[in-house]
């Protein structure tokens, strides 16, 4: 493991995701500012406040249940459980996250949750598909949102987005009354306002998104620590990326990019982490963890149904 590649790194990604939610911040107070000076400041926080409150106690169980997912218990992946506990142990987590199956082909992981009640879901493809190696990698990855508190840094960041959004809507709404008074007295607004009042949502959202991709390169780099093997993980996300492809883009077009620009994305672009995780690669000694054959989980017995898929399903990719 390249130690000094992942320490700076490290700080970079911690001084952006500072950067990030600081200038979301500010936006937040101009507009409270604009609409009702300092108590509008007060107010912005303090509503930002009850919506992280209330969001960071939506239990797990009740996204998990939005895609069908079933609880995987040690009797059906003992191996796995093992990985996870092992993981848990080296992230420095005093508890292990509940593990549940999702019976869709799609190859993809999520972690939802605080610390004390957290959870991550696999999906049958991803068992079926990964070797233990790259699972070890996406695991390792989830464990790591868990153990940054990513979930409730995005949610920070999801509440300072939807204020900033009322906020805008509001300040417009009043702008909007008082254009006759505008129009028919000798009063003029800086169009600096009028172009806060406008994009700062817009702005809010790809700083929220920024935020995203900063996290999950950040993850990204301590699933490579935890398990001193960046490449299984860069394995997995290379076989993540061919899965999702369609057949025209991995035989017509090989070589051409997602349509959407970078900064319209809540995850990194896939060649993009597998370079960093490469640069971490440094002078490699052969994998320390055991790696058993796919009967790591055996769904013969377990029984799990497959193929009904989520109810819904996230439109990014999960990890």
């Amino acid at each position: 493991m390249n130690i000094k590649t992942y320490i700076s790194r490290k700080w970079i990604n911690m001084l952006h995701s500072v950067l990030i939610l600081s200038g979301m911040a500010v936006i937040l107070c101009l507009l409270g500012w604009l609409i009702a000076g300092r108590p509008g400041i007060v107010w912005a926080f303090i509503i930002g406040t009850a919506v992280v409150i209330i969001t960071s106690r939506i239990s797990p169980q009740a996204v998990l249940r939005m895609h069908n997912a079933r609880l995987l218990d040690y009797r059906h992946a003992p191996k796995l459980h093992s990985m996870v506990s092992e993981l848990s142990t080296r992230a420095g987590l005093s508890f292990q996250p509940v593990l549940f199956y999702i019976p869709s082909p799609g190859i993809n992981a999520f972690s939802v949750g605080q610390k004390k009640n957290a959870a991550v879901a696999l999906t049958d493809g991803m068992l079926r598909s990964l070797s233990y190696r790259e699972i070890l990698g996406v695991m390792a990855h989830e464990i790591s949102h868990i153990r940054n508190n990513d979930i409730w840094i995005m949610n920070l960041a999801e509440a300072a987005s939807r204020v900033t959004g009322l906020l805008s809507l509001t300040g417009q709404f009043l702008l909007l009354l008082n254009l006759p008074l505008i129009l028919t007295q000798d009063y003029h607004i800086s169009w600096w306002i009028i172009i806060l009042l406008i994009f700062a949502p817009t702005l809010s959202t790809i700083m929220q998104l920024s935020l995203s991709r900063t996290r999950e390169f950040d993850a990204d780099m301590d699933a490579a620590m935890l398990t001193n093997d960046p490449m299984g993980l860069a394995r997995a996300l290379a076989k993540l990326e061919y899965t999702t492809r369609s057949w025209l883009d991995r035989f017509i077009r090989p070589g051409q990019k997602s349509g959407l620009p970078s900064f319209l994305l809540t995850h990194p672009r896939t060649e993009d982490r597998i370079q960093r995780l490469i640069s971490l690669a440094g002078d490699i000694n052969e994998q320390t963890w055991p790696a058993p054959d796919h009967s790591y989980m055996d769904l013969k017995t377990a029984r799990l149904p497959a193929g009904a898929g989520p109810l819904r399903r996230l439109l990014e990719k999960w990890f």
